[in-house]
C-alpha cells in the first residue's frame, strides 16, 4: 500500500515522526544511514577512458599506425630518425588534450550552474521551524511549504490550506493541482491524482501546508526518472561519420599509393629498402596529420562562441551536430513564451475593449485595481532592486499590470482595508475578498466568466458574453470580476451571501505572451530550411493561438492534441509528421514518439525541454538542449546543451554557429587534402618519370604539420559567410565532399602537383636547359619542398572564402594572417640555417632559384583567382 493510500496518523507511525518533527539527533542518524537529499549524478568517465575515446577516431588510429611504421623504420635503418615518429605522437597527443579539456570546462560550467540552483528547505525540528539545507532533509522530517516554495523531497501532507502546486516539471500538467491532506486512495492512481501527495521539484504556487517527508533524492518519482537516464552513452554526430570515412579513403589512397610506387621501383630495380621508406613517408604524406587537431579546435572555438551567446555545450560534437539541424521541436512556456502571464485586455462597458499593451484607460484601470484587492500576491524586491511577483500567475499578471501602470498593491490594500475573504477553491472555482471603503463596505469576487454568469444580477451581461467569446477565441484566459456595496459590515462571511447578486465590473483577458526574440527567430530557422514544431502540456487553442502569432502554424488542420496522437499508429504518425507543427496536451511518451517518427523520416532533431518528463526525448533526440534558468537537473543531465537563458534564439543561434563550425571544417579539408594528394601526385609522376624521389619523409611531415598545420589552427576562427542561414540544412548523410568541394580539391592537387614537380625539374635538371641556375637532386628537392611549402600557405587565403582575396578582408580572421606569416618565416628559417638545413635534408639555394619559388608559389593563387573570377557571383 503506497502513502497515499494510507491516513495520516498511519504515515506518521511508518516513519517514527510526529507534528513536532524530528529530534536533531535522529535527522542526523538517518541522514548518516540514507545519504543526503540529492539525485547520484551519473558516473563520470575516468580520464583513460576520455583518452580512449579520444583514441578511436579512424584518423587517429591512422596516425597511430603512421608513427609505429616510422619507428619501425628508423630503427631498421640504424639511422636514429625519431623526429617524424615523435612529430605525429605529438599530434595525437595535443588533439586528445584539446578534446577532454574542452569536456571538462563544460563539466565545470554545468557544475557552477547547478551550484547557483541550491535550495533550502522549511522543516519542523525539535518542534521548531527551522531553514536547513534540502540536502540535509532525511524521510520523517516535517517540510514546511508556503506559496512559491519548491517543494524539496516527496511527501505525505498532513496540512494543507488552498494549497496548489504546479506539477509540469513531472508530470507535464501546466494547470496547478489542488492538494488536500484529508484525502485517502482507495485504488492505485497515476500521480497527477495523488492529492494528498508532493513531489520534488514541483513549486507550490498557492496556499501553504505541511507534509511528512517520504522519500529523498534517488527515492523521489523524480530521481527514479534519473536513475533511467543512467546511461552515459555517446552517439556518433554526422561529422564525426564523415571524417571516419574521409580518414578510410584516405587510408587506402595512402596504401594504393605506397604499394604502387614500391612495386614501380622494384621493376626499375632500385634498392628494396629505400623504396620501402619511400613508400612509406608517401603514404604517412597523405595523411593530413593535423586535420583532427584543427577540427578539434575548430569545434572548441565554436563552443566559446556559443557560451557568449548563453549556450553551454556539454559534448563538443554536439556543435557540429547542430548545424544539421532540420528539426527543432520547443516546448512553449518559458522558451517560447515569457512564462509571465500578461494582462493583454481589459472590457469594462459597451464596445469599449481597451489593449493595455498599447494604452491604459481610467475604465480598465479601475477594473484592474479592484480586481488587485482580490488577490493573495506578495510583491518584494529583490537585491537588483526589481520587483518580484510570489503567487497564483494569474493574480501575478493583474498586479503586475496595475503596478506596472499606476498604483502599488500595498497602496491599494491601505485604501482598501481587507477584513474577510472567502478564499479559491475547487468546488466554486472563485475568491472572494471583503473591504472597508470609507463609510461603507466592498466584496470583490473574481474568477471564471461562465461561473460567475449565474451570479450577475446587474451590468452589461450579455456584451460581456460576446466579448468572453472573442477573448476565448484569441487564446486569453479570462477573469470576470464583479462586486456588491454594503452600508454595514457584512454579517455572514459565506458564499451564499457575499456571492450573490453581483455587479459586473468587467473582463480581464491574459496570456503567456511570446517573447518578443522569438518569431524573429523562428523566420530565421524558416529561412534556413529548419522546420519549427511546438510541443506543450497546454491546452490546444491556446497552442495554436501562440503558434499561430509566431508563424509556426499557418493551418489549424496542424496542430494535433495527445489524445488523438495516442490514436494513431507508428506508421500513421510518419505519414503525417512532416505536416503537423503543434502538439497539445502531450505526455512524456508523446515526445519520444513525436522525436522518434521525425528521426525514421531522416531528420536530425534538436529538442527542447525543462522539466524531468522531457529528459526521456532529450536523450532520444540528436541534439537536447535543456534550460538553464527553469531547467531540473534530470533535464540538463540528459542534454547536450545547456541555454542559460531558457531562449528559443539562442537554439537558432547555436545551429548558424554548428553551420559556421561545419563551413570551416570543410575549409580545412579543402586546404589539407589540396596539398596532401599533390603530395601523393608529385611523388608518382617523379618516379614515373624517372626522376627520383622529389622529398623525403622529414620534407613532408615539415609541409603537412608546419606548412599546413599552423594556418589551418586558424581557419576555425574564421566568420561565417553572408547567407550562412539563408540556406537549407545538411543533409545527415552527405558526402563531406558534396557541392563542388571534391572539384575544389582536385584543382587545388593539380596546380600544386604542376608547380612543385616544375620547380623540382627545373631544379634538378636546370643546367640543360639553361646557364642562369645550377642544377642537382638536393636543390631540386630544395626548390619542390619551398614551393610546396609556400603554396600550401598562401592557398589557406584561397579556402578561406568562395570570394576573391581580395574582397576578403585580412582583419576579420587576424589570427589566420599571423600564423600564415609565421609559417613562411619558419620554412624560410629552415632553409637558410646549416643545422635546420641538415635536420630536414636541404641545401643551400641561389637567389634564382629564390626568385623561381618566388614565381611557383603564387601561380595556384592565380588559378583560383580565375576561376572565382568566372564561376563565383561578385558581390555589390
Amino acid at each position: 500500500m503506497q502513502e497515499y493510500q494510507k491516513t495520516i496518523p498511519e504515515v506518521a507511525r511508518e516513519f517514527h515522526t510526529s507534528t513536532q518533527g524530528l529530534d536533531v539527533d535522529t535527522a542526523a542518524k538517518r541522514l548518516h544511514e540514507n545519504g543526503p537529499n540529492r539525485f547520484d549524478e551519473a558516473k563520470k568517465d575516468s580520464l583513460a577512458k576520455k583518452i580512449l575515446r579520444s583514441l578511436m577516431d579512424f584518423t587517429t588510429i591512422v596516425l597511430l599506425v603512421a608513427a609505429a611504421i616510422s619507428f619501425y623504420t628508423a630503427i631498421a635503418t640504424d639511422h636514429g630518425d625519431y623526429f617524424e615518429g615523435l612529430l605525429i605522437i605529438a599530434i595525437v597527443v595535443i588533439n586528445s588534450v584539446l578534446a577532454i579539456y574542452q569536456e571538462g570546462n563544460a563539466e565545470k560550467a554545468l557544475e557552477a550552474l547547478q551550484d547557483m540552483n541550491k535550495q533550502t528547505a522549511l522543516v519542523i525540528r525539535d518542534g521548531q521551524q527551522q531553514e536547513i539545507n534540502a540536502e540535509e532533509l532525511v524521510v520523517g522530517d516535517i517540510l514546511v511549504l508556503e506559496n512559491g516554495s519548491m517543494v524539496t523531497a516527496d511527501a505525505r501532507l498532513i496540512q494543507t490550506s488552498q494549497m496548489r502546486i504546479e506539477e509540469s516539471a513531472l508530470t507535464g500538467e501546466s494547470e496547478a493541482v489542488e492538494k488536500d491532506a484529508d484525502f485517502v486512495a482507495e485504488e492505485e492512481l497515476p500521480l497527477g491524482d495523488q492529492l494528498n501527495m508532493v513531489f520534488k521539484g514541483c513549486t507550490v504556487v498557492n496556499g501553504r501546508g505541511r507534509g511528512i517527508v517520504t522519500a529523498v533524492g534517488m527515492d523521489t518519482e523524480m530521481g527514479k526518472i534519473a536513475g533511467l537516464l543512467g546511461s552515459n552513452t555517446h552517439q556518433i554526430t554526422p561529422m564525426q561519420k564523415r571524417l571516419n570515412q574521409l580518414g578510410k579513403r584516405i587510408s587506402v589512397l595512402a596504401l594504393a599509393a605506397a604499394a604502387f610506387v614500391f612495386f614501380l621501383g622494384y621493376l626499375q630495380n632500385e634498392e628494396l629498402l629505400d623504396m620501402f621508406l619511400t613508400a612509406v613517408s608517401l603514404a604517412v604524406a597523405a595523411v593530413p596529420e593535423t586535420l583532427m587537431v584543427i577540427v578539434t579546435l575548430t569545434l572548441a572555438y565554436g563552443v566559446q562562441k556559443m557560451a557568449k551567446k548563453n549556450a553551454i555545450i556539454r559534448r563538443l560534437p554536439a556543435v557540429e551536430t547542430l548545424g544539421t539541424a532540420s528539426v527543432i521541436c520547443s516546448d512553449k512556456t518559458g522558451t517560447l513564451t515569457q512564462n509571465k502571464m500578461r494582462v493583454r485586455r481589459v472590457w469594462s462597458r459597451g464596445d469599449v475593449v481597451t489593449d493595455v499593451e498599447d494604452q491604459m484607460t481610467d475604465e480598465a484601470m479601475e477594473v484592474l485595481k479592484i480586481a488587485t484587492l482580490c488577490t493573495d500576491v506578495l510583491v518584494a524586491t529583490n537585491e537588483d532592486g526589481d520587483k518580484e511577483y510570489q503567487g497564483n500567475p494569474t493574480e501575478r499578471a493583474i498586479v503586475r499590470a496595475v503596478e506596472e501602470s499606476y498604483h502599488t498593491k500595498k497602496e491599494l490594500d491601505e485604501e482598501y482595508p481587507r477584513i474577510a475573504e472567502l478564499p479559491f477553491d475547487s468546488e466554486r472555482k472563485m475568491m472572494t475578498t471583503v473591504h472597508k471603503k470609507g463609510e461603507k463596505y466592498i466584496s470583490v469576487t473574481k474568477g471564471a466568466f461562465d461561473v460567475l454568469l449565474p451570479k450577475f444580477h446587474y451590468g452589461d451581461v450579455e456584451k460581456a458574453t460576446i466579448v468572453n467569446d472573442r477573448f476565448g477565441k484569441r487564446a486569453l484566459r479570462v477573469i470576470a470580476v464583479g462586486f456588491r456595496i454594503f452600508d454595514e459590515e457584512p454579517r455572514e462571511i459565506i458564499s451564499e451571501y457575499l456571492e450573490q447578486d453581483l455587479q459586473l465590473l468587467g473582463l480581464i483577458g491574459m496570456i503567456d505572451p511570446p517573447r518578443p526574440e522569438s518569431k524573429g527567430a523562428i523566420a530565421k530557422a524558416k529561412r534556413a530550411g529548419i522546420t519549427t514544431v511546438m510541443i506543450t502540456g497546454d491546452h490546444v487553442v491556446t497552442a495554436s493561438a501562440i503558434a499561430k502569432e509566431l508563424g509556426i502554424l499557418s493551418n489549424p488542420k496542424q496542430a494535433l492534441t495527445g489524445a488523438q496522437l495516442q490514436k494513431m499508429s507508428d506508421e500513421e504518425l510518419d505519414q503525417k509528421v512532416e505536416k503537423l507543427r503543434v502538439y497539445a496536451r502531450v505526455t512524456p511518451e508523446d515526445k519520444i514518439r513525436i522525436v522518434q517518427s521525425w528521426q525514421r523520416t531522416g531528420a536530425v532533431v534538436a529538442m527542447t525541454g525543462d522539466g524531468v518528463n522531457d529528459a526521456p526525448a532529450l536523450k532520444a533526440s540528436n541534439v537536447g538542449c535543456a534550460m538553464g534558468i527553469t531547467g531540473t537537473d534530470v533535464a540538463q543531465g540528459a542534454a547536450d546543451m545547456i541555454l542559460t537563458d531558457d531562449n528559443f534564439a539562442t537554439i537558432v543561434d547555436a545551429v548558424a554557429q554548428g553551420r559556421t563550425v561545419y563551413q570551416n571544417v570543410r575549409k580545412a579539408v579543402n586546404f589539407l587534402l589540396s596539398c596532401n594528394i599533390s603530395e601523393i601526385f608529385i611523388v608518382i609522376i617523379a618516379m614515373l618519370l624517372g626522376w627520383g624521389a622529389p622529398f623525403t619523409a622529414v620534407q613532408l611531415l615539415f609541409v603537412n604539420v608546419v606548412a599546413d598545420g599552423l594556418p589551418g589552427f586558424a581557419l576555425g576562427r574564421e566568420p561565417a559567410e553572408a547567407g550562412i542561414m539563408d540556406e537549407p540544412p545538411i543533409p545527415a548523410h552527405e558526402s563531406i565532399f558534396a557541392r563542388g568541394l571534391g572539384k575544389k580539391i582536385a584543382i587545388n592537387a593539380a596546380s600544386f602537383t604542376v608547380v612543385a614537380l616544375l620547380g623540382y625539374y627545373l631544379g634538378r635538371f636546370g643546367e640543360n636547359i639553361s646557364h642562369w641556375v645550377a642544377a642537382s637532386p638536393e636543390v631540386g628537392q630544395t626548390i619542390a619542398f619551398l614551393v610546396l611549402a609556400y603554396s600550401s600557405i598562401l592557398h589557406v587565403f584561397n579556402v578561406r572564402s568562395s570570394r576573391s582575396i581580395f574582397r576578403v578582408r585580412l582583419s576579420s580572421n587576424k589570427s589566420l594572417f599571423e600564423m600564415a606569416v609565421l609559417a613562411i618565416l619558419i620554412t624560410t628559417a629552415i632553409a637558410l640555417f646549416p643545422l635546420t638545413q641538415n635536420l630536414f635534408d636541404l641545401v643551400s639555394i641561389s637567389l634564382n632559384h629564390w626568385l623561381l619559388v618566388g614565381i611557383l608559389s603564387i601561380v595556384p593563387i592565380f588559378v583560383n583567382e580565375m576561376i572565382k573570377f568566372h564561376f563565383s557571383p561578385e558581390e555589390e
